[in-house]
């Protein structure tokens, strides 16, 4: 018999793992987030989440009061893929966490209907356990789809993320080493290529980055901006709207993980972009002179030496509140009666 890589055979246990956490219930959630996580792990993710310290925290914080919220939650993962970056093994994945809104969740009233929680996790592997989750969950989506929408209408396609178009997003096998290698390089270039300086739209779409986009590319935005189609549709409903936004980034310098995994590759730094809010008109927003920190995830797919896909869980609520605009108590000045349904 083949013995399985250390990448495969963590994607294999951690998908089983964490599909066995969101399916829990009172009576078992200590048991399967013990299973999973090592004693002294800690958990990051989107705000108001933020920083949490201890598996007991992380039952207590993120966990428990999701599992209320959402009695019958399952798990969707739409891409996992893994590696090691800088001696550090991960798991990443994509998907939506899908469930029936029945009480409220961080002061979000429960809307009694189907809600699609969308995510982007990276998980540290240490000895089989789970060392530190970064975890980007779309709150602001769940806002949207529980009724209310706190900001302007998003220039891109507000709808539920779909998985690859080449439906293998979920890689359980081993994968061919030099293309993983590729398929990170290639990436890495296209982010290298990006620069700091050009806002005109036709300096965007003639700039080097073409040279790395499918024709068809995709790409899948977080809630408040929305997905769009074609290096068109990046650059008029993301791409420029943010560097007139955001002149002054930067970007890259603390990403903690960069792996390839096939035809897919992810990067992700906490922060992963720096930058000052000097323009306006992004989300509606004014200037606001303040200097930002952003949570961001990419996760690719690669075809025809080009990048097909692009999956970006980005923590916007987080970033909106450094810009003065707090969306959780809007939240719940528009809502100030619970909503428990039963």
């Amino acid at each position: 018999m083949i013995k399985k890589s250390i990448t495969l055979s963590n994607k294999i246990r951690f998908k089983s793992l964490m599909d066995g956490i969101a399916s829990a219930n009172p009576d078992n959630l200590k048991q399967r987030l013990q299973q999973a996580y090592h004693p002294q792990a800690n958990w990051r993710g989107s705000h108001p989440l933020n920083e949490i310290k201890g598996l007991a925290a992380i039952e207590a914080v993120v966990w428990s009061p999701l599992l209320r919220a959402f009695p019958d939650l399952e798990r969707r993962d739409n891409i996992i893929i893994g590696g090691n970056y800088q001696g550090r093994d991960y798991v990443g994945m994509v998907g939506h966490l899908a469930g029936t809104f029945k009480q409220d969740w961080l002061d979000i009233p429960a809307s009694g209907g189907l809600i699609y929680i969308r995510y982007g996790e990276f998980h540290q592997i240490v000895d089989g356990k789970i060392i530190l989750s970064s975890v980007l969950i779309d709150v602001l989506d769940v806002i949207r789809q529980a009724g209310f929408w706190p900001l302007p209408p998003s220039l891109g396609c507000e709808e539920m993320w779909p998985g690859p178009i080449s439906a293998d997003g979920v890689t359980l096998t081993e994968q061919d080493p030099e293309q993983s290698s590729a398929s990170l390089e290639l990436c890495l270039a296209m982010q290298k290529s990006l620069g700091n300086t050009l806002v005109g739209r036709d300096d965007l779409l003639n700039m080097s980055q073409k040279d790395y986009w499918h024709p068809k590319m995709m790409w899948y935005g977080p809630s408040g901006i929305g997905s769009n189609r074609g290096l068109e549709g990046f650059v008029d409903c993301h791409q420029r709207p943010f560097r007139i936004a955001f002149p002054e980034r930067n970007s890259g310098k603390n990403h903690y993980v960069r792996i390839g995994d096939g035809k897919y590759a992810a990067t992700s730094g906490w922060p992963s972009v720096m930058a000052k809010h000097a323009g306006g008109d992004w989300l509606g927003m004014a200037p606001s002179g303040r200097e930002i920190s952003m949570r961001v995830m990419d996760f690719y797919l690669c075809d025809e030496d080009l990048i097909r896909e692009n999956w970006v869980p980005i923590d916007i609520i987080h970033i909106l509140l450094q810009m003065d605009v707090d969306i959780m108590a809007r939240v719940k000045l528009q809502f100030r009666k619970p909503s428990t349904y039963k």
